[in-house]
């Protein structure tokens, strides 16, 4: 899938938390509506088979409960994308990455070959799997996994084990680390944490741009890869470096530089970057440090001050605002406007930010903001995963076109704002900034109510210990958090999910008010301005 991801380590965001967030993006004239639900350990299989490469894996039998945004048409498979289970890890799976000849010559994809011929006839070759992919990884991984690392650990497993199709980026989160795994070839891969102090743009390219092997191989403090992946380096001839002391990077061994890059992806992480850090390099103009072009712009950058939800939202809505290259803009002329790929693009199918909040208890910690449809024109609005079910304005979208449910309703809007930009914006970023601040409140609210029921002993050390790491980062070491049990423990409280579940459900109903009000808003202006009206009147 084309998709775009930020991921905000823990001292980068504007409350401690750790936030990763993906748009899941489409395939070129391709619409896929999404569901946003809750999966009981009960309705997990035990007994996974893939749809597109076929293969069937035994999973473990005591998986936990998780979110997951899949396919409202499962003909292709789940495709869950985005959750957050009972131990509050979260996952996004996955950005789609671009690679190079050398490294699909050393490692070749596990693609599904199909039968040939009959059973029993002449010549008769049995029908090979392919590996895994999208389509199946958050199944298969987040019920299982209780740290984030747990999940690069169980991931990095199976892609060796089973191989896979596909280049592909994934996140993983909890309330201390985020972690960036990518795939090379077909059964290798990487990962490194993501600095807190520092986020992390990710346009559909290879993007980590430096690796301590010596530490993926070692003691893992912050990076992690495949077993023998020094081995498949060296006698593959990978390492790109001139200097034998330079840093090995990723990006220029495993990824790609090609034309294409320049317009589809390189230009999406710039804006991104532009927008965080406006002042600490020259973006525009002949001496620009770096330009929408350039196959160096960071992985990883410290913001100039911290970042907040509603940034995540304007980089991951971006069309190349204030320079010439935006579709809406007035700046440029026509050839400019559309050379690069916007980041809020038309195939858009939803936006997932999953925020882990290290100052609350458990049982309330997590948040999962969703948005469905194209981003410049739709809303990110907070729900709570911990629950035993999603509000069906969001759970129970259908295949069918209906502005019943939130993903129809926001595909509709956008498609009527899109030929009348200037005429509807006021109306799109008001819609945005009111359901956007209902949000912050009903999670306040919601909060609040949580802490007033008083807290089990598990979770009162959990909140203390959380607090004391947030007050004072830990200095001494002396903050020993919850065992993975004690969280899962805490999460299922059935007195918090009752509230939670309470403020999804006003939190969907606000939703859908405010929403139907934005579509009569622009189906009046769009109607009024068609060109078969007239202006003598009957009355």
């Amino acid at each position: 899938m084309a998709c775009t991801t930020i991921l905000v380590g823990k001292d980068a965001s504007y409350d401690g938390s750790t936030i990763i967030a993906r748009n899941e993006d489409s395939a070129n004239g391709e619409f896929n509506p999404k569901q946003f639900l809750v999966i009981k350990p009960e309705e997990q299989p035990r007994t996974y088979t893939s749809v597109i490469s076929h293969l069937t894996i035994e999973l473990p039998d005591d998986p936990l409960q998780y979110t997951s945004v899949p396919n409202a048409d499962r003909k292709e498979g789940i495709w869950g994308e985005a959750g957050v289970n009972e131990a509050n890890v979260a996952m996004s799976a996955t950005e789609t990455l671009t690679t190079n000849e050398r490294v699909l010559g050393a490692d070749p994809f596990v693609e599904l070959v199909p039968a040939k011929g009959k059973p029993g006839e002449d010549g008769y070759e049995p029908e090979v799997p392919g590996g895994i992919g999208e389509e199946d990884f958050l199944t298969i991984v987040l019920p299982y996994v209780k740290t984030a690392r747990e999940g690069v650990a169980r991931l990095g497993a199976l892609l060796e084990e089973y191989g896979t199709y596909e280049m592909n980026g994934v996140a993983f989160s909890d309330a201390d680390e985020i972690w960036w795994l990518e795939t090379v070839g077909g059964h290798h891969w990487i990962a490194k944490r993501v600095p807190d102090e520092a986020y992390v743009t990710m346009p559909n390219q290879l993007g980590i741009d430096e690796f301590d092997l010596d530490d993926a191989l070692g003691d893992q403090e912050s990076h992690m890869c495949s077993e023998d992946l020094a081995e498949f380096i060296e006698e593959n001839h990978l390492d790109l470096a001139v200097e034998s002391t330079s840093p090995f990077n990723p990006r220029d061994a495993f990824g790609s530089h090609s034309d294409s890059d320049h317009v589809y992806n390189t230009p999406r992480a710039w804006w991104m970057q532009r927008f965080l850090n406006p002042y600490d390099e020259v973006w525009d103009g002949p001496d620009a440090d770096h330009s929408p072009e350039n196959n160096d712009i960071p992985w990883a950058r410290q913001p100039e001050r911290k970042v907040t939800i509603e940034d995540i939202k304007y980089v991951l809505s971006g069309h190349y605002q204030g320079t010439p290259y935006d579709p809406y803009g007035k700046l440029g002329d026509e050839h400019t406007r559309h050379m690069y790929r916007p980041i809020g693009i038309n195939r858009q199918s939803q936006l997932a930010v999953m925020q882990i909040r290290p100052y609350r208890p458990q049982a309330n910690r997590a948040i999962q903001w969703m948005a469905y449809g194209s981003n410049p024109f739709n809303t990110l609005v907070p729900f709570y995963p911990n629950v035993d079910e999603t509000p069906a304005y969001l759970a129970d979208t259908t295949t069918r076109v209906t502005t019943e449910n939130f993903y129809w309703a926001n595909r509709v809007i956008a498609a009527l704002c899109d030929g009348a930009f200037a005429d509807t914006s006021n109306a799109v970023e008001r819609y945005q900034q009111k359901t956007g601040a209902l949000g912050h409140r009903l999670v306040a609210a919601t909060d609040e109510q949580v802490a007033r029921l008083g807290l089990t002993a598990a979770e009162e050390e959990a909140e203390s210990a959380a607090e004391a790491e947030f007050e004072a980062d830990n200095v001494d070491g002396d903050v020993q958090p919850l065992e993975p049990e004690e969280i899962i423990e805490a999460v299922r409280n059935e007195e918090v999910r009752g509230i939670l579940a309470a403020a999804n459900q006003t939190m969907a109903d606000q939703l859908k008010v405010e929403t139907e009000k934005l579509l009569d808003s622009v189906l009046y202006t769009r109607s009024m301005a068609m060109k078969n009206g007239f202006h003598m009147s009957d009355f």
